[in-house]
């Protein structure tokens, strides 16, 4: 690994690593900073740092530089390809910078997922964030939307970063180690590979932005339109929407039966298959296990969808599908609410390759498909009982439309 680049201090790499420079002196000494080199390059900081996370979970010393050797912790010198921290500023200081209130600037931070005590000291970067926000809200977005927004955006980064690093870890970083390449080889493999992807990623989610952006305006467009239209113009915060649960009937007996490993094939499988067939105005948001939520604006397409992507189903476990049209309170990127809680009670009491819906989807559904009356349901955590019916394409049609 190549230990080019400004070089530190000995005090200013204790400040940054968390520990004492008699500490790091005695780390350098010891053999577990491999790659100090005279000098604390951004490499060798990179892996004291390690070094201190570890040390404060209470790993011992030996464990460390076993692991150090055997490539282990040859992540963490990745670290050096990411900008450090520059000039710090109070809490106070980013107030006065960008006009934002010290009590918004930590409601702004601690929504991206910044804890309370790194809020307390905000960086240059940070603070250029903090401007961007505060130009948004005085061109006139609520604050309501823009700190909803910000947990948005948190929770998506927050996925997207912890892909990226389990992948490479798995996929780069364990077969690595398997090589036989001891812990610097790793390092470097890793260092390289990794300074050639890494500048990739930002222009990478920047045309995924883009492209899902005008994706959405047009469906809103649309939607906007069709709500006025049926008069179902709802209160600020709730859409009308139609909503779907699906998963795999006895999923967790084939767990057992045949192991966790196929179990996840099949349901990579199952919501692989549903997000290439979803309709435009339709997309997953959320998985939660073997289960999957989906939303759209048009209950006839998403009936349509459902009912044709289970006559396509023959492998076991049979999915399972449930479709409710209401109101729900979004928030924060998800929707909330009874409507949302009735359509995934549906789901549940429907069975594999069903697709069980209840009467405001029949009521907005088109004539060519059939539905046969369950009767009224009693739904868990209700005390009002549900229409419920089963959905599907009249007999002697066609397989496959």
């Amino acid at each position: 690994m190549s230990s080019t680049g400004k070089r530190l201090s000995a005090q200013e790499a204790a400040r940054r690593a968390g520990v004492s420079p008699g500490t790091l002196r005695r780390w350098v000494r010891d053999g577990l900073i491999p790659h100090y080199e005279g000098g604390w390059t951004p490499a060798a900081l990179s892996h004291a740092r390690v070094v201190a996370r570890l040390r404060a979970r209470g790993h011992s010393l030996q464990e460390i530089r076993a692991a150090t050797a055997d490539g282990r912790l040859a992540f963490g010198y990745i670290e050096e390809l990411f900008p450090h921290e520059g000039r710090v500023v109070s809490m106070r200081q980013a107030a006065r910078a960008t006009g934002l209130e010290p009590a918004l600037i930590e409601r702004i931070l601690t929504g991206l997922g910044w804890s309370a005590s790194d809020a307390g000291s905000i960086t240059e970067d940070e603070l250029q964030l903090l401007r961007y926000v505060a130009a948004v809200l005085a061109a006139g977005l609520p604050l309501v939307a823009m700190l909803q927004l910000v947990r948005v955006y948190g929770q998506a980064m927050a996925q997207v970063a912890d892909a990226e690093v389990r992948l490479f870890h798995l996929y780069v970083h364990e077969p690595l180690m398997r090589s036989g390449a001891d812990g610097v080889e790793v390092a470097e493999e890793m260092a390289a590979l990794a300074r050639e992807v890494l500048p990739l990623s930002s222009p990478v989610m920047d045309q995924l932005h883009q492209r899902y952006l005008q994706h959405f305006v047009e469906q809103d467009v649309v939607g906007h339109m069709e709500t006025d239209l049926d008069g179902g113009a709802g209160e600020l915060g709730r859409m009308r929407v139609a909503i779907a649960f699906g998963d795999l009937a006895g999923y967790t007996r084939l767990t057992e039966e045949a192991g966790e490993l196929q179990a996840v094939d099949a349901v990579e499988r199952f919501i692989g298959a549903i997000e290439v067939t979803l309709p435009d105005d339709a997309r997953v948001i959320k998985t939660i296990g073997d289960g999957v939520m989906v939303v759209a604006s048009d209950p006839a397409a998403l009936t349509d969808w459902a009912v044709g992507f289970q006559r396509l189903q023959s492998e076991r476990p049979l999915p399972r599908i449930g479709i409710h049209y209401g109101q729900a309170l979004y928030r924060d990127g998800d929707y909330y609410g009874r409507d949302v809680n009735i359509a995934s009670r549906v789901a549940a009491r429907s069975a594999g390759g069903e697709v069980l819906v209840t009467r405001p989807v029949v009521e907005s559904a088109g004539s060519h498909l059939e539905f046969e009356r369950i009767g009224e349901v009693r739904l868990k955590g209700f005390t009002q009982s549900t229409e419920m019916f089963i959905a599907m394409l009249p007999e002697g049609t066609d397989e496959r439309g």
